[in-house]
């Protein structure tokens, strides 16, 4: 699984918003035991949120959320790229959400509000504990909430509560701490099986340099094996190192 972040928003690319959704998503995500695979902070542009979109649409293990654009002005475009991007067609009347909108606030939902009741067909609705107006997800993988933390957040807990749920536990973890620069052990980084996962984190302290090694995956013998190489490099360079 492939989790993306897409925030959208002019504001906070011109400095007059700060961004609140990164890191409350990171969070909470890893709280679930997932991890962000990339995150984009982007104008409120056609082109570009096509372009976007359609990018996590073709990677096949790709979750989307996205924050902003599904209110009721005009560069709100985020309802109408999504149908295109995600289904090929144009937005439909989603019946529920239209009557959500005319119950709260009945004939001032016309001309402009009333339009957020137009979602990609299919669409599914994101209970908004604060006013009751909407996000929507496709396919169990594409969630589309407003820019507005406090109504994007309990979005995001219930995506995660109800529907995401908890990721299946990583099988196997090895880490060491060694006394030397990263560098060090570059080609041994490069040898490493694809199947594994491999993380290198260079810690400077004054002018001491040392770097924290990590073999992951779900196959124990190849996990064991592949971090053996760290193990067996550092011991050949008499370098000293700890498992932790």
């Amino acid at each position: 699984m492939n989790i993306y972040a897409v925030i959208i928003g002019t504001e906070i690319l011109n400095g007059r918003r700060e961004d609140k959704h990164f890191h409350y998503l990171r969070d909470k995500l890893q709280e679930y035991g997932y991890t962000l695979f990339a995150s984009f902070v982007i104008k409120d542009d056609k082109e570009l949120m096509k372009n976007t979109y359609t990018m996590i649409k073709n990677d096949p293990k790709s979750v989307m959320f996205s924050f902003g654009g599904i209110g009721s002005t005009p560069d709100d475009l985020t309802r109408d790229i999504a149908s295109e991007v995600f289904r090929s067609s144009s937005t439909k009347r989603h019946e529920k959400f239209f009557n959500d909108i005319i119950e709260k606030f009945g004939d001032e939902a016309y001309p402009h509000r009333i339009h957020m009741a137009d979602l990609p067909p299919s669409s599914k609705l994101l209970p908004n504990p604060i006013n009751n107006m909407s996000g929507f997800y496709l396919d169990e993988k594409y969630f589309f909430m407003p820019g507005f933390p406090q109504m994007s957040h309990p979005m995001v807990d219930y995506i995660l509560e109800h529907i995401l749920k908890e990721a299946p536990k990583k099988g196997y973890r090895k880490t060491l701490k060694a006394k030397t620069s990263e560098n060090e052990l570059i080609d041994v980084m490069k040898e490493i099986s694809p199947e594994v996962e491999m993380s290198s984190l260079p810690i400077i302290n004054g002018d001491k340099r040392e770097v924290e090694i990590s073999v992951a995956g779900d196959n124990e013998e190849l996990v064991t094996k592949e971090f053996q190489k760290f193990i067996d490099k550092l011991k050949n360079k008499k370098i000293i190192y700890s498992i932790i």
